[in-house]
């Protein structure tokens, strides 16, 4: 019984270490400032629109010159959006985080914001699609911008006001995941 309670010290202490942290690195990412606020605002509303041309434009460059690999990454793409849509927004009405503005005065919301805070639905589909690309085009001229975006994404989350950097990182890792599954996924139907 005494190591149970130990425990769930441990775990509550850490939990609130983790969220100070948390809340510690967004602050100095998020401010008052608005000068660079459009630019970011930009980047985040763009996470959705290059999701679902992604998957499109891969179809069409395998109809059109007729590859292949093109319709099948096509698929895989838009499988692993798939996917992460649905770990995505498990995850945010299972675990119910609420947004750092909600909880932090210090905090400058931004941008519009939907329901939960955890994981970051925008970063997760920046980075299922940013994946998709390179496991589609495994070149470093593909993955580096890809990447880029991706990362970019995220990083306009947290400089709105409206993600903890976990929320972030949660969505980079899911958002990988899931093009990582959605591809081994269609290469087992693919046989």
């Amino acid at each position: 019984m005494k190591k149970l309670v130990i425990l769930i010290f441990l775990l509550g202490f850490g939990n609130v270490q983790a969220q100070n942290f948390d809340t510690r690195i967004l602050q100095s990412i998020n401010s008052q400032d608005t000068k660079y606020d459009k630019i970011w605002l930009g980047v985040t509303n763009s996470a959705t629109p290059i999701s679902i041309v992604s998957p499109l434009s891969l179809y069409a460059m395998g109809y059109f010159h007729y590859l292949p690999k093109g319709k099948e990454n096509a698929y895989a793409t838009a499988g692993s959006l798939a996917i992460n849509s649905i770990l995505t927004f498990g995850l945010k009405w299972s675990i119910q985080r609420e947004r750092p503005f909600a909880n932090n005065p210090n905090i400058y919301k931004k941008t519009q914001a939907g329901s939960y805070s955890f994981p970051s639905g925008h970063t997760s589909t920046a980075f299922a699609t940013a994946t998709s690309l390179t496991l589609a085009y495994p070149k470093w001229y593909v993955a580096v911008p890809a990447y880029a975006w991706a990362s970019a994404v995220g990083y306009s989350r947290m400089h709105l006001g409206v993600h903890y950097p976990s929320d972030v990182l949660a969505g980079a890792i899911i958002g990988t995941l899931s093009s990582f599954v959605a591809f081994k996924l269609n290469q087992k139907l693919a046989k």
